[in-house]
């Protein structure tokens, strides 16, 4: 390994100079010396247990855009959905040697990389245990073996990965070799990862609860689709050069506004108004797609000429009266009663979009003094009983409805 590249820079700059000054001199030892024992620390340091904060010396950018993702906010003691779930399920994030059916939980694999490395469950006990998916946990992978067992069953996380324990990897293009000559470690270039989805799909593949009920299953929904879909065109873009780690996803409404596209077209038929609101899904995934409890739904108003309210689709919730117009994927028990995904023994139902879906949805209505029609799309993180959980103010943006899509038309 290397010395770390500010200090030999200092240390060879000035043996190089004929006539060091007495200052300089005068520290020339102790540089030199830092130098030689920064190398000794790093070298007990295994490379999952390198904080991203070290990173952000040189990629402070990257490290400010990673920072706000929900990769760097995926533990329990961060993501309170996440969180909520754990603490139900699995137990204490803050206490060690937690484990399910005396199994390590399987949630860590993919939301506390370095933990489950170490086989630790307090995430507490290590910075770099709550630092989620952090710089080190994507690079430091140096192969994808893959999500499902020859025999049966699935590897998640970081099972479904090989790691490199003395190198960093990356996807080795758009660097000039200055840039690839990291002064701490040595760099790999591994493109068949970093340029594909197999970065991805360790923890974006699918996911089954106890009872073998699917639950987060992207990966299924890509391939299904049959196109050689990548990820990172959507996800890590290049902007200006540069792609952006900010990692984009479910969270971010505005990200998932992007895969929706809806129209409205409207026919009159006697003192009837018919209306076809059409919806297609320009993603290689289902609309919406992660965790089961993702949900978009649609309401359609009529108005007045004075702006007044005359009709609506859904006089609450289309969950309750408007059925066609929520697309969810619903899990539940043997009496087909509703159920929490750790707990789900079925599929009750999917009505969300697939794969580049066109779907219509019909609706007749008296015009009355109709004389505009407002379609809304919502996305909603959490189906509407799982809101009263989250009812504390720091929580108001988990359950507010997003709004992803708005189509009008005036009714002459």
């Amino acid at each position: 390994m290397s010395v770390p590249f500010f200090a030999l820079s200092i240390g060879v700059t000035m043996l190089n100079i004929k006539n060091i000054s007495p200052f300089y001199a005068l520290f020339l030892p102790f540089f030199l010396n830092n130098a030689i024992g920064l190398v000794s620390a790093t070298d007990k340091v295994p490379l999952h247990h390198v904080s991203a904060k070290d990173c952000k010396t040189c990629h402070e950018e990257i490290y400010s855009q990673w920072k706000g993702s929900m990769h760097a906010n995926s533990t329990a003691l961060k993501d309170p959905i996440h969180g909520t779930f754990y603490k139900a399920v699995i137990g204490d994030p803050k206490e060690e040697g937690i484990n399910k059916n005396g199994k390590y939980p399987v949630c860590l694999q993919c939301h506390a990389p370095a933990a489950a490395i170490d086989g630790k469950t307090d995430l507490t006990s290590m910075e770099v245990y709550n630092e989620g998916i952090n710089c080190v946990a994507c690079h430091t992978i140096s192969k994808f073996i893959g999500t499902k067992k020859a025999e049966g069953g699935l590897r998640l996380g970081t099972q479904a990965y090989e790691f490199s324990d003395s190198s960093l990897q990356g996807p080795g293009t758009n660097h000039t070799e200055a840039d690839w000559q990291h002064p701490l470690f040595e760099n790999s270039a591994n493109p068949d990862v970093f340029k594909t989805s197999a970065i991805c799909m360790g923890c974006h593949d699918q996911r089954k609860n106890s009872n073998k009920v699917a639950l987060c299953q992207t990966g299924d929904e890509i391939a299904s689709s049959g196109g050689s879909n990548n990820c990172l065109s959507c996800h890590m873009p290049v902007v200006n050069g540069k792609i952006d780690h900010s990692l984009l996803g479910g969270h971010s409404a505005k990200m998932v506004s992007k895969g929706l596209l809806m129209t409205m077209a409207t026919t009159k038929e006697n003192k009837k108004l018919n209306v076809t609101l059409k919806l297609t899904n320009q993603l290689p995934h289902s609309f919406p797609t992660g965790a089961p409890f993702r949900n978009v739904y649609v309401k359609i108003t009529g108005y007045d000429k004075n702006g007044k309210e005359v009709w609506t689709s859904s006089q609450s919730h289309p969950l309750k009266d408007d059925k066609k117009a929520m697309f969810m994927y619903s899990l539940g028990d043997e009496e087909g009663n509703p159920a929490p995904p750790p707990k789900a023994t079925k599929v009750l139902g999917d009505t969300r979009l697939k794969p580049h879906e066109t779907r219509k949805l019909l609706y007749s209505l008296p015009k009355k003094k109709i004389t505009k029609l407002r379609a809304v799309a919502y996305y909603d993180l959490l189906l509407p009983p799982m809101k009263n959980k989250f009812s504390e103010p720091e929580h108001k943006d988990l359950v507010t409805s997003k709004v992803i899509a708005v189509t009008e038309n005036i009714i002459n």
